[in-house]
């Protein structure tokens, strides 16, 4: 099956951001190719065009052509005290950096995650409650930079999602509200700055299967 999923990012009244994505489902493995406005603008080029090879919680690897750059991604699942402890390995040729992820499920409504870099040492701790299924409160940590990061989301309307975060180094709080209808509206102001005025973005998506 052949599936394409156009995605545009819009901010300050013009487009930001254009993607094309063209999936080829082989059933366990999909074959992406991303295109970008940049591939399109004074002419066909490999501007922003990339690949991907992907098996749901297994592996993906990806190649960025004019980059020439490939990153491998690896998923595996453990069991910790009868808990699933889920691990992705994530390694970049071109930068030559290592990271690995772990999320552990305490149960359905508590979760914990760390992140750590092999080559900088940057590590980050994440926790995540859910409460009746529909507010989440998640404060995570960065070691690195000896800062903090709080988002609170809930659900609204069925298929909704209203989210605030602030993020303690770069003073951004941030506002959002997203759709299972394939738009997400954002809005966002540097406290640091003088004066504060909104940033305003709008996502859009539309998935079409042949």
């Amino acid at each position: 099956m052949i599936s394409t999923t156009l995605r545009g990012r819009y901010e300050g009244g013009g487009v930001r951001e254009a993607i094309t994505t063209i999936t080829l489902d082989a059933g366990a493995v999909k074959l992406n190719a991303n295109v970008t406005e940049a591939t399109l603008i004074n002419g066909s080029s490999l501007e922003g065009l990339s690949f991907s090879l992907e098996k749901t919680g297994s592996f993906l690897i990806d190649y960025h052509v004019p980059k020439q750059d490939v990153r491998f991604q690896f998923m595996n699942r453990v069991r910790v005290m009868e808990k699933p402890l889920n691990f992705t390995y994530t390694h970049w040729r071109g930068d030559n950096r290592t990271a690995v992820d772990g999320t552990l499920a305490i149960d359905s409504a508590n979760k914990l995650s760390a992140t750590y870099g092999f080559d900088s040492g940057i590590s980050k701790l994440g926790y995540s409650y859910v409460h009746s299924g529909l507010t989440a409160f998640e404060p995570n940590y960065d070691f690195a930079k000896n800062s903090w990061e709080v988002a609170v989301s809930k659900r609204v309307f069925k298929e909704n999602v209203v989210k605030a975060s602030y993020q303690s180094s770069s003073k951004v709080l941030g506002l959002e509200w997203s759709s299972s209808g394939g738009f997400k509206v954002s809005a966002s102001v540097n406290l640091a700055e003088e004066p504060k005025f909104p940033t305003l973005s709008f996502d859009s998506r539309l998935h079409v299967e042949l």
